[in-house]
């Protein structure tokens, strides 16, 4: 199938085969990290990091280029002109968080605060009894929670 038959929203159910490499239980799209998709020759794939610096850039970019290339050439551009928020994970997205034992950020605006204000909601038990353990998890995205009514840490994906 070569790019002149190939429409958009195959291309955008493609792309939800693409996991993110640092939570591969969610896509890039329900992640919100891409921005758009032009069919032409070649397809562009505008994609936005969550962070500026995410060590998974290129990586990403490698499997959407690979995932495409069956279609026809493939450019994947990487801006920064947007910044991602966390705002721009679908609901599927979220199910997807919590189904890997991640809460999911809070819909809203940005919180500029270093430690959450409003409470983080266990994705095991649901209870709002918790407390951070640590800002910073396993990857710049995540903080470390833990829950006092099942007694279970969690990761938190960031608000940003």
């Amino acid at each position: 199938m070569g790019a002149s038959t190939i429409t958009e929203a195959e291309i955008w159910e493609a792309l939800r085969e693409v996991p993110d490499p640092e939570i591969p239980t969610i896509n890039v799209v329900d992640l919100g990290i891409i921005r758009r998709v032009t069919v032409g020759d070649p397809i562009r794939v505008e994609m936005m990091p969550t962070f500026t610096g995410c060590p998974a850039i290129d990586m990403m970019r490698q499997d959407i280029e690979a995932r495409l290339s069956a279609f026809g050439p493939v450019e994947v551009v990487v801006v920064y002109d947007e910044a991602w928020t966390s705002d721009r994970i679908t609901a599927a997205g979220r199910e997807m968080l919590r189904a890997a034992d991640l809460a999911p950020p809070p819909h809203g605006a940005i919180r500029l605060t270093p430690v959450p204000v409003t409470p983080v909601a266990c994705p095991y038990c649901g209870s709002t009894d918790t407390q951070i353990e640590n800002l910073f998890g396993p990857t710049p995205c995540r903080s470390i929670f833990y829950c006092r009514a099942c007694r279970q840490p969690f990761e938190q994906f960031k608000a940003v």
